[in-house]
């Protein structure tokens, strides 16, 4: 298997799809920032990868919005790292965003994939 290159293909994420990745993310549990891009780029296969640059504000906006919480710890190599988890209104969020994107994708699926068509390429 070729070796990725973590820049090549890069794919812009809008703001509604980042906010989706992360509250997914958290969902499985607490996690610091730089764990948050991880996390999103190894379930990924390599293929999402966060820049700080948009990933901070993305966190700072839902942190905002009530819908995840956040408290300064001290991580293993006792730096202080900024914990954040999903709160309840964060569940509710996400359970709204994975329909809506639930329906995205079926939307698209029915574009590409039209039943009865065969494929014209």
């Amino acid at each position: 298997m070729p070796k990725k290159e973590p820049y090549q293909n890069r794919i812009e994420l809008l703001q509604g799809t980042l906010d989706l990745l992360i509250l997914e993310t958290l969902r499985w549990g607490p996690h610091h920032g730089y764990g948050i891009s991880q996390s999103i780029r190894s379930r990924s296969g390599d293929v999402l990868d966060v820049e700080t640059g948009s990933l901070y504000p993305a966190l700072h906006r839902l942190e905002k919005q009530k819908w995840i919480d956040s408290e300064w710890k001290l991580s293993e190599n006792r730096q202080r790292v900024k914990i954040y988890r999903l709160t309840a209104a964060g569940k509710k969020r996400l359970t709204t965003e994975r329909s809506r994107w639930g329906r995205l994708l079926q939307a698209m699926a029915g574009i590409l994939e039209p039943k009865g068509q065969e494929s014209e390429t």
